[in-house]
């Protein structure tokens, strides 16, 4: 069965405006708290069997949790707290469906997942596309290779945001999106 909902401007206002009352308040400053606490998060929500599309999500809130913890993508400044403040909705204990209510309380979540997810497509595809080459990569010879390839993986993330940003402006003349989170 497929179940299918169209979120509104007025929707996507509400998810952004929770996002922004989590990055201006104090549960983003703690980084090592924000990362364990969405692990955590993880782990709970995936230990209630929630419905599959919950699921599906919660691997993508997963591999934003790596992006931020990898040592070797050293992902920094504001790409790491944009990463870093949508991690934070996840752990906000005030959120829309409280998580303890079975069945439904992951999936003010999952929509979080996706907007985010849809926001950070050029970081997570440059991430997983720096993933694949340090996999294909022999041991001796990765270290120098790996900096060169991360270096150009973070700016051609960074050029696609501000394209797609440009572009977007172009078609609407405003300066936000109404799906734009950030």
């Amino acid at each position: 069965m497929k179940v299918s909902f169209e979120l509104s401007p007025r929707d996507i206002r509400y998810f952004r405006e929770r996002l922004e009352r989590v990055r201006s308040g104090q549960s983003a400053s703690d980084e090592d708290t924000v990362i364990r606490l969405a692990k955590e998060l993880v782990e709970e929500a995936v230990g209630a069997e929630p419905p599959q599309f919950v699921l599906d999500r919660l691997v993508k809130l997963e591999q934003l949790v790596e992006m931020l913890r990898d040592d070797e993508w050293r992902l920094e400044g504001r790409d790491r707290a944009r990463i870093l403040d949508a991690l934070a909705y996840f752990v906000d204990p005030d959120d829309l469906i409280p998580d303890r209510v079975p069945g439904i309380g992951y999936i003010d979540d999952a929509i979080m997942v996706e907007l985010v997810v849809e926001e950070l497509k050029h970081d997570i595809k440059a991430y997983e596309d720096f993933c694949a080459f340090r996999a294909s990569q022999p041991k001796a010879q990765a270290d120098e290779k790996l900096e060169s390839r991360r270096l150009s993986l973070q700016a051609r993330m960074r050029r696609r945001r501000r394209r797609e940003r440009d572009t977007e402006r172009s078609r609407s003349r405003s300066t936000r999106s109404p799906l734009r989170l950030w």
